[in-house]
């Protein structure tokens, strides 16, 4: 399932929603070049995003490694959807 195009880029799609409407962020500003200080998503807007995708997709997804590094949407979105793709292929 990690190697099916289509599926990734749902994800990623989704991801991206949570992250515009959690972060109270205009949509099209979410791109993966954008960085997380561009988009001025502070660490509490990071936690908010991080718990609503925790609930969509339901996986804990913990603060740390790649996802604490990540400083652009790209980087964030690749963390989470490792995540929650693990998760997925052990259900």
């Amino acid at each position: 399932m990690a190697d099916d195009p289509q599926e990734k880029a749902k994800l990623v799609e989704e991801i991206i929603e949570v992250i515009a409407a959690e972060g109270m962020v205009d949509r099209t500003k979410v791109t993966p070049d954008a960085t997380i200080e561009s988009l001025d998503l502070k660490s509490v807007d990071i936690v908010m995003i991080l718990t609503a995708l925790e609930e969509k997709f339901n996986v804990y997804i913990p603060m740390d490694g790649s996802l604490q590094d990540a400083k652009t949407v790209e980087a964030l979105i690749g963390a989470i959807a490792e995540y929650v793709m693990k998760e997925r292929e052990k259900q």
